[in-house]
C-alpha cells in the first residue's frame, strides 16, 4: 500500500531530527502505518543499524520496507520492551519515535468505522482480530459507563446527555452503523458543533475500544526503561489527553506529573526535554490539514 494513500508522515523532519539518529544505532518507530518516519529514519542510518516498526494493524504489514535494516513487528506498541529484549536488546535502544496520530488510512477507509463521514460498520478497531468494537459499547455498555468515557476520553461537557440519547436510540433498534450513531446524538449536539462534538464522540469510542490510554502509558513507561542514557524520545501527539501524558513523563518521568526530589530538593527525573514543543508550520497544515492539532515533544534519557 503507498504511504501516501495510508498515511501522510507530519513533522517529518522535526520528528527524525529529534532522534539524533547514529549510523550505528538500533531505533523503534512505534507507529509505522505507512512508514514514512521509517523511511526518513532508515536514510539517516547506516549498513551497522537497525530500525524496528510496530504496528498491529495487518493493513499496515503490507507496506513493510524491504531493507535488511528493518524488522516489522506486527503488535500494539505497549509491548515494545517486550519486543526488544526478544530481539537481544538486553543493554537497550537509541532511539523511540511514536506518531499518535490515527493513520489517514482508517478514517478513508469506510468499512472501519472511524469517521462519521461515512454511513458504514461501527467497529473503530486497530486490530481487526480484537474482541471489543465501538458497536459493543453503545449497546451493551450502561448509560452511566457511557457518559463517563465520552467524559474522559472525549472531554465532553454535555456527556450526560449524550449518553442518555444514545441509549434511548438502541431501546428503538440496536446501533450498528457510524450513521446511526451520529443520528442518535445529533439532536443533542446542535447544528454549530456538530462536526466537532461528533469527533470528539468519535474520538471517545476509538480510545475506549483500543485501550489507547493504558497502552500509551504502558509504552512511555517501557520508553524510560529500554532508552540508553542519551537515548532519544519523539513523540507526536493529537489531543490533550494524550499530550499532557507525554509532558508529565517527560518531565517527571510518571504520567501524573508528580515531581520527586532528592536531599537537596533537586528534581529527580530519568528524562530531560529537549528543545521546545513543536507545532506544523502553516504550510504543512494547509497542506495535511489533519497536522494542525499535532504537536512534538523530545526529550533524552539522562
Amino acid at each position: 500500500m503507498a504511504e501516501n494513500t495510508y498515511h501522510i508522515p507530519v513533522l517529518l523532519s522535526p520528528a527524525v531530527d529529534g532522534l539524533t539518529v547514529r549510523s550505528g544505532g538500533v531505533y523503534a518507530d512505534l507507529t509505522f502505518g505507512g512508514g514514512g518516519h521509517s523511511k526518513e529514519i532508515l536514510r539517516r542510518l547506516g549498513p551497522e543499524g537497525h530500525l524496528y516498526g510496530f504496528d498491529q494493524d495487518l493493513d499496515a504489514m503490507s507496506g513493510a520496507l524491504n531493507d535488511p535494516r528493518f524488522t516489522f513487528v506486527r503488535s500494539n506498541f505497549r509491548f515494545v520492551e517486550n519486543w526488544m529484549l526478544y530481539y537481544g536488546h538486553t543493554e537497550g535502544i537509541d532511539g523511540i519515535l511514536a506518531d499518535l496520530g490515527v493513520s489517514s488510512h482508517h478514517f478513508d477507509d469506510a468499512e472501519r468505522g472511524f469517521s462519521f463521514r461515512f454511513d458504514a460498520p461501527l467497529d473503530m478497531r486497530m486490530n481487526r482480530k480484537a474482541r471489543l468494537s465501538a458497536q459493543d459499547i453503545v449497546n451493551d455498555y450502561n448509560e452511566e459507563h457511557i457518559a463517563n468515557l465520552l467524559y474522559l476520553y472525549g472531554e465532553l461537557k454535555n456527556s450526560r446527555a449524550l449518553a442518555r440519547a444514545i441509549v434511548k436510540a438502541r431501546t428503538q433498534e440496536a446501533i450498528r452503523t457510524t450513521g446511526q450513531l451520529a443520528e442518535a446524538v445529533r439532536p443533542v449536539v446542535g447544528a454549530q458543533r456538530e462536526k466537532k462534538d461528533l469527533a470528539k464522540v468519535f474520538q471517545a469510542l476509538r480510545i475506549e475500544v483500543n485501550g489507547e490510554m493504558k497502552a500509551l502509558e504502558q509504552m512511555l513507561e517501557a520508553a524510560i526503561r529500554i532508552l540508553k542514557p542519551g537515548g532519544r524520545l519523539s513523540v507526536i501527539t493529537y489531543h490533550s489527553l494524550e499530550d499532557r501524558m507525554v509532558k508529565n513523563i517527560m518531565r517527571t518521568g510518571n504520567i501524573r506529573g508528580e515531581m520527586k526530589q532528592d536531599l537537596f530538593g533537586r528534581i529527580e527525573a530519568p528524562l530531560h526535554t529537549v528543545g521546545k514543543m513543536m507545532v506544523p508550520d502553516k504550510e504543512e497544515q494547509a497542506q495535511n490539514p489533519r497536522s494542525r492539532s499535532a504537536k512534538l515533544r523530545v526529550a533524552e534519557k539522562l
